[in-house]
């Protein structure tokens, strides 16, 4: 693991730790939470992964699945971010991990943010956009302002062709795309960030090391 990384994990910890918390203040406003039932309705008509849902890299071998909801203006889904790029690199090719947008109605530019990484990704740069996400989240985050100018700044960056990316991130279609994650993740019951699932099961990290230990587990069955 390189040096970076363990000091990043080390910080991301007392996050993770605290995941509890960090889940009551970024509660989702109003609706009520489904019952035991209709979640498992939910779970059975696939709402936790798509067949169109956004895959970082390739999919792995052994169909182990690791399914974060997450917003990009989330201080929690931002300490662990170098959670999962760790877990990427030492599980690259057998676990498949995916990300579902889950911008929440307390953040300003989540869904603005949300918009910018879908519309990045119908160009080919989902991955290089949701780290620019993570990685500049201390310089928007929390702002009332919109970001949507310093958003298509990154796009510029990434080289994406500009009259495409304009004419995506203020779509319908990538509105809906959006929509279509936050109203399967309400489904489930999911009412904070970041929310995980492991092979179809919701995954509560006490630890760091429970994110590799229930991916050894998934990958020993």
């Amino acid at each position: 693991m390189r040096n970076q990384t363990k000091a990043a994990l080390a910080v991301a910890v007392i996050i993770v730790l605290a995941i509890g918390g960090v889940f009551a203040l970024n509660q989702v406003q109003g609706g009520d939470k489904p019952a035991a039932a209709d979640v498992s309705s939910a779970i059975a008509d696939g709402a936790i992964v798509r067949e169109d849902s956004r895959i970082l890299g390739e999919e792995g071998a052994s169909g182990v699945t690791f399914v974060e909801f997450l917003d990009f203006e989330c201080e929690a889904c931002g300490a662990a971010y170098p959670i999962v790029e760790d877990l990427r690199e030492k599980y690259a090719g057998e676990v498949t991990f995916v990300i579902r947008y889950f911008p929440l109605p307390g953040h300003s530019n989540s869904g603005n943010a949300a918009r910018a990484v879908e519309a990045a990704a119908r160009q080919g740069e989902l991955e290089a956009m949701y780290s620019l996400m993570y990685e500049t989240q201390k310089e928007w985050g929390e702002s009332q302002e919109s970001k949507e100018d310093l958003f298509r700044t990154y796009a510029e960056d990434l080289g994406l062709d500009m009259d495409q990316y304009d004419a995506d991130v203020t779509s319908e279609e990538v509105g809906a795309r959006v929509d279509s994650d936050v109203a399967d993740g309400e489904s489930l019951g999911v009412a904070g960030t970041p929310t995980f699932y492991v092979d179809g099961e919701l995954f509560e990290p006490q630890a760091v090391e429970d994110f590799s230990a229930v991916l050894d587990e998934a990958l020993a069955e």
